[in-house]
Order: C-alpha cells, then structure tokens, then sequence
C-alpha cells in the first residue's frame, strides 16, 4: 500500500470547496437558507481521528518489538481506514472551506452561529487528516531483509541456486 500523497489530499479539498460554495450559491439563489453544518459533526470528526490513532497505537509497538507481533492484515486495514479517514477529512474540511468562503464573500455580514459552525468543521475536518496522517505513519512496518529480490543492477540477479 503506498501512502496517501498530500498533493491527492488538495485535490480532493479543492473539489469539494468548489462544491460547497456552489452548494450554497444554489440554496441562496433559490432563496433558501445556506447550509450550515450539524454542531455534532466536528466532535465526530474528532472522535473518529482518535480511535483511528488509538487503533495505530499497538501496531506501532509491536513493530519496534515491544509488544506481541501483530497481524499484517490487521496492520493493514487499520492504515487503509487511516487512509479512508486522511480523505474523508479533507474532503469535510474542503466542503466547509467552500461554505467559508462563501458566507465571507456575501455583502451582508454572516450570523455568528453559523459561521462558528462551519469554521468548527473545517477545524475538525483539518484534525481528522492531521490524527489519519499520523495513524498511517504509525502502521509503517519495516520490510524484512528476506523481501527483497535483487534487481538487474545488483549481483546475483537471475541466477538460480542451482548455478
């Protein structure tokens, strides 16, 4: 599995910032109120960058030798949520971007309410890539001097044992 590329990571936010103003461009447009996220979503965000991390954790001792060994198939899938969540978060915090920057364009000054929300879900969105980051980093397992083959630069290539 290779790790996530931060340039995916701006993509991805910059995508999804461009849907969130055009979201509300729409809703305003049609004369409905612009879109305001739920108060719950940043302390969900929160929680999930956490467990994401707390579940890191005993991958990461077992690969400096201090704990049991663990499963590669469990390392595994604990980096690919970290992976899920890395762009999960970037696109929630790229969506609220887009709803910011939308409220701040508009001539009439924005409620404190709403814009306390959105500005709480890009700081949440930003947390949950920062925690997913850090949990991938923490299921790195080394590779083992048995994996590696020799390649066409390196002595011993294509020979067999038999040679």
């Amino acid at each position: 599995m290779s790790r996530t590329k931060p340039l995916l990571l701006v993509v991805v936010a910059l995508v999804s910032g461009a849907v969130g103003f055009a979201v509300d461009q729409v809703l305003t447009g049609m004369g409905h109120p612009s879109f305001t996220p739920s108060g719950l979503l940043p302390i969900l965000l929160v929680a999930l960058g956490a467990a994401v991390v707390a579940a890191a954790i005993p991958v990461r001792r077992a690969t400096l030798g201090s704990a049991a060994p663990v499963d590669p198939f469990r390392a595994l899938r604990i980096a690919m949520l970290a992976k899920a969540s890395s762009i999960l978060g970037s696109i929630v915090a790229g969506f609220a971007g887009g709803l910011l920057v939308f409220v701040l364009t508009r001539p009439v000054a924005p409620s404190l309410g709403s814009t306390g929300a959105v500005i709480a879900a890009l700081g949440g969105g930003l947390l949950l890539v920062a925690a997913a980051l850090v949990a991938e980093h923490l299921c790195t397992i080394r590779k083992d001097d048995d994996d590696e083959q020799p390649g066409p630069d390196e002595p011993g290539y294509g020979l067999s044992h038999t040679d």
